[in-house]
């Protein structure tokens, strides 16, 4: 049997997804979250609906009834140095909150491993890449300090490939995953953080959940990578699908941004790809236009960033400008993602005018 963590999570939308995975292989997972989403999840745990191969609709998985526990709890009310690994699963801006701020500065100074699911990788992870180390990149994020504390030695990140929503009819701790794929994780300096993303992967891999009697196997599994830039792999899906759902008056799905001139789209995936192998990524890291393209027919939604900046946030993630910013570093640029970097400056200037 392999060993129990404990685990807390910042975030409790996405993050409930790897909680519900974490559960299901028997560790105890605290997830950080607001007042409100805290209440209902201990009342009521959480519901995370998957897609299985050969059933029709879904698999609900209710945390109540797994043999590792689900709770939460606000940042002021957990102390990081309880847990062995710290999930991170808010979006970039909410780092900054005042709470939040703090609670990450606890995890960083505590030394405890922390594993980023989130689309923009934190600073200090992208300080273990040789070839962006030294460069300035603090401009792509709301407020880069609140990563000043971390050893990079210490965080981690996965390519958050699944794809998930919380249906906004139904209540704050149900999750629906539309594209149950894996996340891929990069290996910790040390052995022994190592072996423990390593113990938590193989207990992922052999959980079952029991379904009217039969054991069944559920699909997101955590994948544990020696190569640092593996999960950079999400930055062309980003980049071509993801924040070309931003159009100058309205959203569109990731499915249109993709398949609406795909020789367009493999073109910019493919640069993507070419800037990623600059930095230093073997092409056998990087996941195949083709692949992503037919995962692509499935997402109907507009991304959550394009959703984002059409309700009116003042923030949102910019792994475009990132891509942009280290795309320069290695003298490469494309007038695609320049153009979306417009777009999306222009609607959060939009937006922080209607706030003001």
């Amino acid at each position: 049997m392999t060993k129990r963590y404990n685990v807390m999570i910042l975030g409790a939308s996405y993050g409930s997804l790897l909680a519900t995975k974490l559960a299901m292989a028997g560790h105890n997972v605290r997830l950080v979250c607001l007042p409100a989403e805290a209440e209902t999840i201990n009342a009521e745990g959480t519901r995370v609906r998957f897609p299985v191969k050969g059933r029709e609709g879904f698999v609900e998985v209710n945390s109540l009834y797994l043999p590792g526990q689900i709770s939460a709890a606000t940042p002021g009310e957990v102390t990081a140095a309880d847990y062995d690994l710290v999930g991170l699963a808010m979006q970039e801006p909410q780092y900054r909150a005042s709470g939040v701020r703090e609670l990450l500065s606890a995890v960083a100074k505590a030394r405890v491993p922390a594993m980023s699911i989130m689309n923009m990788p934190p600073l200090a992870y992208l300080r273990r890449l040789p070839s962006l180390a030294s460069g300035d990149l603090t401009r792509c994020y709301t407020d880069a300090s609140v990563w000043a504390d971390f050893d990079p030695s210490f965080i981690t990140l996965c390519s958050p490939d699944p794809q998930a929503f919380r249906p906004p009819e139904e209540r704050p701790n149900v999750l629906q995953v539309t594209l149950p794929t894996n996340f891929k994780v990069a290996r910790l300096p040390s052995e022994e953080t190592t072996a423990m993303l390593r113990n938590i992967q193989a207990g992922i891999e052999a959980a079952r959940y029991d379904v009217d009697g039969e054991a069944v196997e559920l699909p997101v599994k955590l994948k544990v990578h020696d190569s640092v830039f593996v999960p950079l792999a999400k930055w062309a899906m980003l980049l071509t699908g993801n924040y070309r759902c931003v159009q100058r008056n309205g959203p569109r799905s990731i499915q249109e941004a993709v398949h609406s001139n795909v020789g367009e789209s493999r073109a910019l995936y493919d640069w993507v790809c070419e800037v990623c192998v600059a930095l230093g990524a073997d092409p056998a890291d990087l996941v195949p236009f083709e692949k992503y393209a037919n995962a692509a027919k499935s997402l109907a939604k507009p991304s959550s960033a394009a959703r984002a900046l059409f309700a009116g946030a003042p923030n949102i993630e910019r792994v475009d400008r990132l891509v942009q910013t280290a795309a320069s570093q290695v003298g490469m640029s494309n007038a695609a993602v320049d153009e979306t970097v417009s777009l999306v400056d222009a609607r959060l200037e939009l937006n922080r005018k209607a706030a003001a």
